[in-house]
């Protein structure tokens, strides 16, 4: 079903998972990755579940079959909808050995257990992601004792896709989504949303100094760096030459010019595919 597989991939519903794929670069350069971006059914954030689950099957059969080994939902609507679903589907055979499905939920969750001090954490994110509940039952798990307080943004995601969040408009929205929140007196925030380190900057500033608002990509690729130490038979089946692959759904212009205005990617080629 699959072709030789050997390189990293990137899955999100559009721009979002750029934000992980560039400390993964910056952080683990040598191997090869290939990013696919769903932006023509972008956002993920407001369809069904049983959709999600459909687009979310059909992008990880495309990188398997294009040369993935190790594949990163970084998408949070996705990780906190499909994940479980996912890794049973395609690696419940108990010969698959060389192919991994991670996701950028259990990172975070680990991140926001470890530095809470006053057992008060926010999550921002989409309104699947909240609605899931994924955070709150991770977190619950891990401590029983942390308080949770969730908060969906569903107008932040189609703000970014569009290049607008650097807008007054978005900041405004940001502030009325964070008010409540703020007054729940917590210390730590996920994000929630892997578009939203788009305007982390904007979430530091509302929210103060007093509540740790970390990136989620770093916290996500420090996650990688760790799991792959501890599992060398992946690690071995990773090619290590530096190449880079983008693939988007929508226009392919478009992904490269955010890709490089927003994030310094350098990105040479972009590929339009249809899942």
């Amino acid at each position: 079903m699959f072709t030789e597989i050997s390189m990293i991939g990137l899955f999100d519903s559009g721009y979002g998972g750029l934000t992980v794929l560039k400390p993964l670069l910056e952080k683990l350069p040598q191997y090869d990755y290939i990013y696919l971006g769903d932006n023509a059914r972008a956002p993920y954030g407001s369809r069904t579940v049983e959709t999600v689950k459909k687009y979310s099957e059909q992008a990880i059969e495309y990188l398997f079959a294009h040369g993935a080994a190790l594949v990163l939902v970084a998408c949070n609507t996705a990780t906190a909808t499909s994940i479980r679903h996912l890794q049973q589907k395609y690696l419940r055979d108990p010969n698959i050995n060389d192919k991994k499905i991670l996701g950028v939920v259990k990172p975070l969750v680990e991140f926001a257990v470890q530095n809470t001090r006053c057992n008060r954490v926010s999550i921002v994110g989409t309104k699947n992601t909240i609605l899931s509940n994924s955070y709150d039952i991770e977190i619950k798990n891990l401590n029983s004792n942390i308080e949770v307080f969730s908060q969906s943004c569903p107008l932040l995601v189609p703000f970014i896709e569009e290049n607008w969040h650097k807008k007054p408009e978005a900041k405004s929205i940001l502030k009325k989504y964070l008010r409540q929140l703020k007054s729940k007196n917590t210390d730590v925030m996920i994000l929630g949303c892997t578009h939203y380190p788009l305007m982390h900057r904007d979430f530091v500033r509302y929210m103060g100094k007093k509540v740790k608002v970390p990136h989620p990509g770093e916290v996500v690729a420090d996650s990688l760096v760790d799991y792959l130490e501890r599992h060398p038979e992946i690690e071995k089946l990773l090619s290590q030459n530096g190449k880079r692959e983008y693939l988007t759904t929508d226009c392919a212009d478009r992904f490269k010019e955010f890709g490089n205005q927003n994030l310094s990617l350098g990105i040479d080629t972009v590929k339009k595919v249809q899942l």
